[in-house]
């Protein structure tokens, strides 16, 4: 059936044990098989060549609109939403997106619900249904998606690069559509939109504009017989792939400078310039060889100068918007205060940075470094899960000959100065754009984007103001990056002695405790450490929360020349405020860790305040503090539920508040206090050997609490933290209700909260397995059917411990409280399904589940993770899945029945809800008329209650630890 098993030699990586085989079907298809004996999921992904760019004019968003269709129905199998419920009753997920010139699904499932999955996904593009209730009911969708999207500053600043291009460009094209482009505008012409939608499928889903890869755990030759099956009635038009003629931006769209107002606080200035796609070159790789220096941090690069002039609190540099035929580089720059004011300096030091690479010629060593770092990347990355493998490979297929499908432009091998020096000549003050963010040119603006509302201006610079930028400019020691010395030499792997399962408690002292677990899984030179300071004066009143939070930032900030080198060479850490202290986390190549990990512990010992950056660094947390507010409706939602539910948590009004007093003495005397009384819990896990371990440990210990003029003391045993969360009562729904913090976002949103209980492996399996029977209907009916809103979501919650479920929901076109209506009516109904139930139906949902359970990590982090999850939260259950799949073999229908009565049935006596309702600008009126019900308990303020309650007991019950 196939055209040929094709003899390309396909560059997978050293320690890839997968087997791969391209195939072309007679109608064209390209695919790419792959076999995986280990893997416990199958996924499949098919790239179909037409994007947003083949939009016909007047129906923008069509190309998404048919990507949201083709998951409602076929001639195959026509009940409605059937593909997504198999997906997700058999332990996957499923999803699709659609881009500039491709659109792209996707699935993954658990192995036994392969072949059918594989033949539902087919039908996508064989014989789709696209009823004409089902087109009008998933307009709606859209749109609801796009109203989501119409105040992120991410979408605003995307499309506006694209306004500010030639009109006649597909580049120029509105992606998403809405209500007005998908119905209103379409209808007001005559146009039918469905017969549109068929006839744009019928036009551009031909099998030669498609690429598919499958990944499973059968053999090449079983599954090359099952895709030559399912695939081979795709049509095959021999349709061209869509290739868009010309540049988008013509002259009067360069040399501009275009300020514009974004949604949130803070500036930002985002450079960029219309260049060779690196595509054409990538074995070269001259954009990433320009990006890695223009966005180094290292000592001498420009963001180093900025961060020390006061300038920048962030810098990034790349290709963007990339496609074979044009494509932009383009450096964004956070800006502080300062910064706003000195833009023509920073500009300036920009070009100057250029010219200093035009004068240094293209190094070949700094290539070679860059090429050695990405050829261990490449050579020991991690798994990852299929379905995100797949996306990868199929979307590359598009772009790479067969031979660089796995690696796709991540191997820049061939070093070639023209190259590199075409695209640097690009980057010149001749063909630049510059768009400038900043709340401040509020009502100094004269134009606005059309299609999501943003104001900017327009102004005209020259070539030559550039340069007088570039003269006038500070005068700075910018020089090229050092020879990175974090690039691991050594990638050899530790002999581990016995193959453990389970972390194991290797050391603890009043100072520490340490979990180790050696890597027996995944065959990398890599390490994991975690390392929690547990230090009580953290988190006692909102100042200490938001100086922990200054104090962890500052450390960054003070490690960043040094230890970016380090993330350069795939050695990555983080320094992170948590509830009751901070977290110091390290990921990457185990050889250089140790070396990272002490410089960190040093710097930790030693910290003093320096005044200007701390003046820096409270501005750019004052600015993430003020942002909070224009979090998506349903983000509110989440955190009002666990302002509500945990105890000891500060709100951000009031951390907001104590802000702008806050000075550098106050840290000063903060820091040595909050060190004072410490623990450390620990978690080292990888390439590592446990004596190791157990040195590094010592030596934190030595440096923090054993020097001649220690830092830290033990914690005292009534000192120790735990996580404690609120009990609600029985039989009583409560509800939160509060006005959307951005009063111009039409957005409402509804968490409805359904507490269970303590962590009990019965009890959490019956949980489990009702989120999954419930999650498929409650997308299909809430979404699909009513159309309550783009964001409709059913899913598990655990808060330290204590379980629970969770309805998310976010929607202008019903307020919060008509949704738990219909949350309320939703769950009646399904009172039916679960009740009519076959014993086989249920004993499928149960096999799907152990089968998720049984899923093993893909990598070390994934597994860290899992781990650090149950030493966190105090339940340290390691060994979790293996009793939670007992459990689950022995559940009922009957005991899943009884557990829906206790627990969500609406009216249900000992049933303990929280609802928390966000009033968008469109719901304000129901906001004010929310009041108490009989049935329901009103929380007028979240502490006056969080006070009333009784709490959970905590899980934290580790050596030196009371259990309360």
């Amino acid at each position: 059936m196939a055209v040929g098993k094709e003899d390309t030699e396909i560059v997978k990586a050293r320690i890839d044990k997968r087997n791969y085989r391209r195939i072309v079907l007679p109608n064209s298809l390209q695919v790419l098989l792959i076999s995986d004996p280990d893997t416990d999921k199958c996924a499949a992904s098919m790239d179909v060549g037409v994007g947003y760019f083949s939009d016909p004019a007047g129906l923008e968003g069509l190309a998404h609109f048919l990507e949201h269709m083709l998951f409602y129905a076929s001639e195959k199998y026509p009940v409605e939403d059937s593909y997504s419920k198999y997906i997700t009753e058999h332990g996957g997920s499923t999803n699709a997106f659609t881009s500039s010139e491709h659109t792209n699904y996707f699935f993954d499932i658990n192995t036994d619900g392969f072949e059918e999955a594989l033949d539902r996904f087919a039908q996508f593009f064989t014989k789709p249904l696209m009823s004409a209730d089902a087109t009008t009911r998933e307009i709606k969708a859209v749109d609801s998606e796009n109203q989501k999207n119409l105040l992120s500053d991410a979408w605003r600043m995307n499309q506006l690069h694209k306004h500010i291009s030639a009109e006649d460009h597909p580049y120029h094209k509105f992606s998403t559509g809405n209500w007005d482009t998908l119905e209103v505008r379409p209808k007001a012409k005559g146009i039918d939109t469905r017969n549109e939608l068929i006839k744009f499928y019928e036009e551009n889903y031909s099998a030669n504009l498609m690429h598919l890869v499958v990944y499973t755990n059968e053999s090449l030759d079983k599954i090359q017989n099952l895709v030559e099956e399912k695939f081979q009635d795709i049509r095959n038009t021999n349709r061209g792939c869509f290739r868009a003629s010309g540049q988008p931006c013509k002259s009067e769209h360069l040399h501009i400078l275009v300020r514009t107002v974004p949604i949130k606080q803070g500036h930002k200035l985002r450079i960029v310039w219309p260049v060779t796609p690196e595509i054409r070159h990538y074995k070269e790789g001259p954009c990433r060889y320009l990006g890695h220096l223009i966005g180094h941090e290292g000592e001498g690069s420009l963001y180093y100068i900025l961060k020390k002039l006061g300038w920048a609190t962030g810098l990034s540099a790349g290709e963007s918007d990339w496609s074979l035929d044009f494509s932009f580089f383009k450096v964004v720059i956070d800006l502080t205060e300062a910064g706003h004011e000195h833009i023509q300096d920073i500009i300036g030091l920009l070009f100057k940075y250029i010219e200093l690479l035009q004068q240094s010629g293209v190094c070949k060593w700094i290539f070679e470094e860059l090429s050695a770092v990405c050829e261990t990347k490449f050579h020991y990355q991690d798994k990852i899960p299929p379905s995100d493998y797949v996306v990868n490979i199929a979307s590359n297929m598009q772009f790479y000959p067969a031979k660089d499908w796995l690696t796709g432009s991540s191997l820049p091998s061939k070093f070639s100065p023209s190259v590199i020096q075409m695209v640097l000549d690009q980057l010149s003050p001749n063909n630049v754009r510059i768009f400038w963010e900043s709340k401040n040119f509020e009502g100094h603006t004269d134009k606005v984007e059309p299609w999501y509302g943003t104001a900017y201006s327009i102004e005209k610079i020259t070539a030559s103001a550039i340069q007088g930028w570039v003269l006038s400019s500070p005068d700075e020691n910018m020089h090229l990056p050092a020879p990175n010395k974090f690039i691991p030499t050594d990638l050899s792997l530790k002999i581990v002695q016995e193959k453990v399962k389970f972390p194991v408690l290797l050391s603890r002292s009043s100072y520490s405790a340490l979990w180790y677990k050696p890597d027996t899984m995944f065959s990398t030179p890599k390490a994991y450490v975690k390392i929690n300071f547990n230090c009580p004066y953290s988190g006692n009143s909102p100042e200490a929360e938001v100086l922990t939070n200054i104090f962890t930032q500052l450390l960054m900030d003070y490690l960043n020349e040094y230890a970016y080198y380090a993330q350069v060479a795939g050695l990555y850490y983080s320094i992170n405020h948590i509830v009751g202290g901070f977290q110091v986390t390290l990921l990457g190549y185990n050889h250089k860790l140790r070396i990272l990990l002490e410089t960190i512990v040093e710097r930790i010992a030693k910290f003093k305040v320096e005044t200007d950056r701390f003046s820096v660094i409270k501005e750019m947390v004052t600015k993430e503090y003020q942002n909070f507010k224009y979090q998506q409706p349903y983000q509110q939602a989440m955190y009002y539920c666990s302002l509500i539910l945990q105890d000891q948590t500060w709100p951000w009004k009031e951390e907001l508040e104590v802000l702008p007093v806050l000075q550098v003495e106050d840290l000063a005397k903060f820091v040595p206090a909050m060190l004072s009384r410490t623990f450390i819990e620990c978690y080292i896990a990888g390439n590592i050997e446990s004596h190791e371990a157990e040195s590094m440990v010592r030596h934190v210990e030595d440096v923090l609490f054993k020097c001649s003029k220690p830092l830290c003391q033990p914690l005292f045993p009534s000192q120790h933290l735990t996580n404690r969360v609120v009990k609600l009562e029985s039989g009583t729904n409560y509800f939160y209700p509060s006005k959307c913090l951005n009063p111009d976002d039409e957005n409402s949103a509804l968490l409805h909260y359904i507490q269970v209980g303590r962590d009990d492996f019965k009890l959490n399996v019956k949980l489990q397995l009702f989120a999954l029977v419930a999650k498929q209907a409650t997308f299909h009916q809430l979404r699909s059917v009513e159309q309550l809103g783009y964001i409709t979501v059913l899913m598990q919650r655990n808060d330290c411990g204590i379980r629970g479920l969770q309805f998310i929901i976010q929607s202008t076109v019903k307020a919060p409280g008509n949704i738990e209506q219909r949350v309320e009516a939703f769950l009646k109904m399904f009172e039916t399904k679960l009740n009519e139930m076959t014993i086989d139906e249920f004993k499928g949902n149960v096999n799907a589940l152990i089968d998720m359970k049984l899923e093993k990590h893909k990598n070390l982090r994934e597994e860290s993770a899992f781990f650090w999850r149950e030493i966190s939260d105090g339940t340290l259950r390691f060994d979790r899945r293996d009793f939670e799949v007992e459990a689950l073999r022995q559940l009922t229908l009957q005991d899943l029945i009884d557990f829906f009565n206790e627990y969500v049935k609406v009216g249900a006596p000992r049933k303990k809800t929280l609802s928390v309702r966000v009033h968008g600008n469109l719901h304000s009126s129901e906001y004010e008329a929310e009041a108490s019900e009989p049935h329901l308990a009103k929380i007028d303020n979240i502490f006056t209650f969080r006070r009333s309650q009784s709490l959970y007991g905590s899980f934290k019950g580790l050596h030196g630890q009371m259990k309360l």
